[in-house]
């Protein structure tokens, strides 16, 4: 049966799949304490269903087997984001595609129903990519997917650090794969490599200080201490998984690899500054980034504008300085003042 799922699963553009069982992962003690000290920051979600993310079962009642698939969003080129110029914003690699819970979430629905079908009658599956209240990292691990590195992120000897994480939950016993050992060795590259020093120890991220965090999960002002380190982002930021050597082996995802939007990979800061309500909702529908809204969007154009504007910016950021909503125009006029600062 396992054969059967995992051909199904690549038939379906999937590049890895392996097994393990749904006992709670061994690192829920380590993700609780990470509660208790607020790591977390904003994402209250991550607390309100921690006992779920602890314990598979209470997910999915009498859940016996979890799958854990990836998708590769790896470019065997390079990315044009990555080498912008100054006006241009830089969007991190997973989000210059059209969004990948449309594109993974009808491939897993499908497999889902799949597995349900050579469990026999009464089976049960849920699936998520990216959505559920699992410990995926730590159950791909342990599925032998991959490691979690030291950036906290998971890294496949395979994929290298590029791919998106899915699982299928259900209540098909299947016999689990082994689990993947840590293969980072004496290297701290990642840690080096973060501009905010978010992660504060090997394994250890304090989300608040993250780019990530703080272009996408963050709904209020980014802190002044961290404006400048943003640079150009404006939707994540991917340094501390391209600082690492395992991308070496990186490959071209089959599911991903035909939707990309070229238009995310040198967006100008300051036509995207110019967007109204209508406009953002038409360039940014279909992808990841239409959760940020308009407001949080253009509050991370106006800190990198502040970064790496020059005068030419002034005017626009003069408007956005008067925008109706407050978010934007506190940090239009933050910009506004790095720049006559720079001048």
């Amino acid at each position: 049966m396992k054969s059967l799922i995992e051909a199904r699963a690549v038939g379906l553009g999937f590049d890895a799949c392996r097994f393990t069982t749904a006992e709670p992962p061994p690192s829920a003690e380590h993700f609780q304490r990470w509660l208790r000290g607020g790591r977390h920051g904003e994402m209250a979600y991550l607390a309100r269903n921690a006992h779920k993310r602890i314990d598979p079962d209470q997910v999915l009642s009498q859940a016996r087997t979890i799958i854990v698939l990836a998708a590769s969003y790896h470019r065997p080129q390079a990315m044009p984001g990555d080498a912008g110029g100054a006006g241009d914003g830089e969007i991190a690699r997973y989000a210059r595609y059209s969004d990948y819970h449309n594109i993974l979430g009808d491939r897993l629905r499908h497999l889902a129903n799949y597995v349900n079908e050579l469990g026999g009658a009464g089976m049960r599956s849920l699936w998520y990519v990216d959505t559920g209240p699992l410990l995926e990292r730590d159950l791909a691990q342990r599925a032998g997917l991959g490691f979690v590195g030291k950036h906290t992120n998971l890294i496949s000897r395979k994929l290298g650090n590029w791919f998106f994480l899915a699982e299928i939950i259900t209540t098909v016993e299947l016999a689990p794969d082994g689990a993947e050992k840590n293969h980072c060795g004496s290297c701290t590259r990642c840690l080096a490599a973060c501009p905010t020093q978010a992660i504060t120890a090997p394994f250890q991220l304090d989300a608040r200080r993250c780019i990530s965090y703080l272009t996408i999960e963050l709904k209020g002002s980014i802190p002044l201490e961290f404006r400048p380190a943003i640079g150009r982002r404006i939707y994540g930021c991917d340094d501390c998984l391209a600082a690492c050597p395992w991308n070496r082996f990186a490959k071209e995802g089959r599911a991903m690899k035909e939707h990309g939007r070229a238009d995310l990979d040198l967006p100008d800061l300051l036509e995207l500054l110019s967007l109204d309500d209508a406009g953002f909702t038409r360039r940014f529908a279909g992808t990841p980034m239409l959760r940020t809204k308009r407001r949080g969007l253009l509050r991370n154009v106006c800190v990198a504008l502040g970064n790496v504007g020059d005068a030419s910016a002034l005017p626009a950021l003069g408007r956005a300085g008067a925008d109706p909503e407050p978010l934007i125009a506190e940090h239009a006029r933050w910009a506004i003042k790095q720049i006559e600062a720079r001048a």
